[in-house]
């Protein structure tokens, strides 16, 4: 049960062990870290926080960011028990912390879970040595699968994530490569298609001839088959990619799906309250100086257009299996249902989109073509 006005926090945690493969944080590579000022900052930030969004729950709180399993456990139960005491705690209160599966990290676990951790999020991304070489990842399958035991000794709840649509990737590959991932038992599995995103490697070795990924009918059998296996395994799709026993469903990420409050502090954080968008400053030194300066690490607060908000909310929303209350968003945005949506698309699309009184959802079928079917239907934008 959801309390009223409920709330997510997340604490970002910048501070990479070496190069991260995805981003260009190399700022960010720290050997050594001031961790009292560390924390003592983020504690400040967390209380800006707390001192402009009262009245509110918390239900989730999760660490993510650089390396967050390396961060200290006295740091981590510092922030916990601030949180707790500004906000208060609901009832079951999810805390996850973002983790590699290296042996390194998976030493931390057992004092993570007793500095109050109670769900951690593995990044094992494959279980192939060679596809975990290309996407550049620094462990192998084993020591993945022996960080992946240690979590589920130390975690009440534990979730990896895979990525498939790999190069040369056959659909009977993915098929076992998932049956053996389901097989470890956790409750939770986030399984992406790989995307080539402008700027990075993987771009340039596909411009280049050197790289190509499934597309067209092959994505999208590869996309079915996840979902049928799955769901026939006792994950279904709660989410275009997320897969969860039934109550095991990631409840932070269900609160920005759910366009539900969230704050965001530590370097880069974002969150979104009353109707404004806040980001933190990016670079940690910038972030430290702020907080030092202002007692927070604010870079903006931006008001949201209704518009904004409406469109929001609706992008991310349906998302989900269960899809989104229009009246809802209508009365949170200030508009008038008929403003959100385009009811002839609606119409137009009756096997990839139902409409049940106020409540929209894409069906089975629509999630193969979610990304072409939000423009057609989504009748509010975002200005430019």
């Amino acid at each position: 049960m959801i309390p009223d006005n409920p709330l997510a926090l997340y604490v970002h945690w910048p501070f990479c062990v070496s190069k991260c493969p995805y981003c260009d944080f190399n700022s960010h590579v720290r050997a050594n870290v001031d961790q009292e000022v560390w924390r003592d900052s983020l504690l400040a930030d967390l209380a800006q926080e707390a001192s402009v969004l009262k009245g509110h729950r918390l239900t989730s709180i999760f660490f993510g960011g650089g390396t967050p399993s390396l961060m200290p456990p006295e740091t981590v139960a510092a922030v916990l028990q601030a949180a707790e005491r500004h906000w208060g705690f609901a009832p079951g209160i999810e805390i996850t912390l973002e983790a590699n599966p290296s042996s390194v990290e998976a030493a931390c676990f057992a004092d993570l879970a007793a500095a109050g951790v109670n769900r951690v999020s593995l990044g094992l991304q494959a279980m192939d040595d060679q596809a975990l070489r290309f996407l550049g990842r620094a462990h192998d399958v084993s020591e993945g699968l022996g960080a992946l035991a240690v979590a589920q000794k130390a975690f009440a709840r534990v979730s990896f994530d895979l990525i498939y649509a790999r190069p040369n990737q056959s659909l009977e590959a993915w098929e076992a490569e998932l049956r053996r991932a389901l097989a470890y038992g956790t409750e939770h599995l986030s399984l992406y298609q790989l995307t080539i995103e402008p700027g990075t490697r993987f771009a340039t070795e596909a411009a280049a001839g050197r790289l190509t990924i499934p597309d067209g009918d092959a994505a999208a059998d590869l996309f079915e088959a996840t979902r049928a296996i799955t769901a026939a395994a006792g994950l279904p799709a709660y989410e275009i990619s997320n897969h969860a026993r039934p109550g095991a469903e990631s409840r932070h990420n269900l609160a920005y799906w759910r366009y539900q409050t969230y704050a965001g502090v530590g370097p880069g954080a974002h969150g979104r309250r009353g109707g404004l968008a806040t980001v933190r400053r990016k670079k940690p030194e910038n972030w430290l100086s702020a907080v030092a300066r202002n007692g927070h690490g604010i870079e903006s607060e931006e008001p949201l257009a209704p518009a904004t908000q409406a469109s929001e909310a609706l992008l991310m929303g349906l998302r989900l299996r269960e899809g989104v209350d229009l009246s809802r968003i209508a009365s949170l945005a200030g508009l008038e249902v008929d403003a959100l949506v385009d009811e002839r698309a609606i119409a137009r699309l009756p096997d990839l989109i139902c409409r049940e009184g106020t409540r929209l959802r894409v069906t089975e079928a629509g999630m193969l073509l979610l990304d072409a079917i939000l423009p057609e239907v989504v009748k509010v934008s975002v200005p430019a």
